[in-house]
């Protein structure tokens, strides 16, 4: 039976049974048929470890869906509807290939948890301000440059991950975020400057005293 077919069937029975979790994970599927928009009652969908590189947009139909889980696909981008899925909590992207964010990712009024880790992310929507409930955000091993000053209005965000991006200064709006508890930001260019400033201004130090004896 190909992977196809055996997500059809799983949606089908779904939808007879009335389930509020399916699990289409590890099923090798390159695409996720149509008819998943029929769920409209899903609470929980789980599609990691698949080859997707799209997703319908019928997904959009599901409006009762809380928690979507795609890490470990191959998404370059995501459907415009993705932004009607209103009572969405959390979703996990890791381990794709999105280079940008749609807008339409800000109308995830109800999104508490956003995970991006290893993708190619290069900018960040200076709207995602807007996700004012938002209280994890894990954008570590991307590609980003600078965030948007927006960032500031996500006054409910506690957990910011960004390790090894290509941040060349601190974004000292940071510092704004009163509810941070737990900030990650290892390995950008900007470390290895400020390292190598400190070691260069400590041995001008030395230089000194040793002239100045």
């Amino acid at each position: 039976m190909t992977p196809a077919k055996k997500a059809e069937n799983k949606i089908s029975k779904a939808l007879h049974l009335g389930w509020k979790t399916l699990n289409l994970s590890g099923l090798n599927l390159k695409i996720l048929p149509e008819s998943i928009g029929q769920l409209t009652s899903l609470k929980k969908l789980n599609l990691y470890s698949n080859r997707l590189k799209t997703l319908p947009e019928s997904i959009g139909q599901l409006t009762s869906l809380e928690e979507l889980d795609l890490d470990g696909n191959q998404l370059t981008t995501l459907p415009e509807s993705i932004g009607q899925l209103f009572s969405l909590r959390a979703v996990t992207l890791d381990y794709n290939l999105l280079s940008t964010l749609p807008e339409c990712i800000v109308k995830l009024t109800s999104l508490e948890s956003l995970y991006l880790e290893k993708n190619q992310l290069t900018t960040l929507p200076e709207s995602i301000g807007q996700l004012s409930l938002l209280e994890q955000l894990v954008l570590c091993d991307n590609q980003l440059e600078a965030l948007p000053d927006s960032i500031v209005k996500l006054t409910s965000l506690e957990l910011l991950g960004l390790n090894s991006n290509q941040l060349t200064t601190y974004p000292k709006v940071l510092n704004r975020i009163s509810t941070l508890k737990a900030l990650y930001i290892d390995n950008n260019p900007y470390n290895k400057t400020s390292l190598i400033h400190r070691i260069s201004l400590f041995i001008r130090r030395k230089l000194f005293k040793s002239d100045s004896k």
